[in-house]
């Protein structure tokens, strides 16, 4: 791993790259008029595996429909604000085994709510051309703005700009931060957030996702089916 960032990897070009990556971003609603199928995708890691995950939820009852998952070699460093480049390989590859089609999808990180304004949420968005929604935990850039005084809401600021908003999900928990990831405005990405929420402050779909990929995570860790695992669930990650 080492070996490989030092002869082929370039903070620089990598952020010149979001950059880049972050004027194809399309900040409308390209969704159809009823949702029916939402999905949360998560990336979980061991040794030096990447577990990708997506959940696909009914829209209207939040009720599983579909997971799946996949397994790869790790094939990036952890580093900040570069979090996409480690995420997007394991991640297309589980959406790319679906069957069902989610109209929509919620990432478990930022979208243009980013120093670079490409998060996870919108590389994943451009490279697979499907409407997705950053909801991360925590702010990477920007300052919250109450000018409205209004206790569950506030859009994130950055030099002036509005990147995403704090939006508090459940009343005495910690607020998640919602930005536009692909094809969606940031008012119809917040009220899918909203929708989506139910036992805890971040949304049902991505808590499945996580749910489903620390499972894998666990069995790997205890040698649980290794054969079959492999050569089920684990595909190369895309080029």
């Amino acid at each position: 791993m080492k070996d490989y960032v030092k002869s082929a990897f370039s903070r620089e070009k990598a952020h010149k790259t979001q950059l880049r990556m972050s004027k194809s971003i399309i900040f409308e609603d390209l969704l159809p008029k009823k949702l029916d199928l939402v999905a949360g995708v998560d990336v979980a890691y061991t040794k030096n595996l990447s577990i990708g995950a997506v959940a696909v939820l009914d829209y209207d009852s939040l009720k599983l429909i579909e997971s799946q998952t996949t397994i790869c070699k790790t094939r990036f460093p952890y580093i900040p604000t570069l979090l996409s480049f480690r995420e997007v390989a394991p991640s297309v590859s589980c959406i790319r085994k679906l069957r069902s089609q989610p109209d929509v999808f919620l990432v478990d990180g930022h979208g243009f709510a980013h120093p670079y304004r490409c998060g996870f949420a919108s590389h994943l968005g451009l490279v697979m051309r499907k409407p997705t929604i950053g909801v991360a935990k925590s702010i990477l850039v920007g300052e919250v703005d109450k000018a409205g005084n209004r206790d569950d809401f506030g859009f994130l600021r950055y030099k002036g700009e509005v990147i995403g908003a704090e939006v508090v999900t459940k009343k005495g928990q910690k607020p998640v931060y919602v930005s536009v990831g692909h094809m969606v405005s940031l008012g119809t990405a917040i009220k899918i957030v909203k929708h989506c929420t139910r036992s805890s402050r971040i949304p049902e779909p991505i808590l499945k996702a996580h749910e489903i990929a620390n499972n894998m995570k666990q069995k790997i860790n205890i040698g649980f089916g290794t054969n079959r695992i492999t050569s089920e669930n684990t595909l190369a990650p895309e080029n």
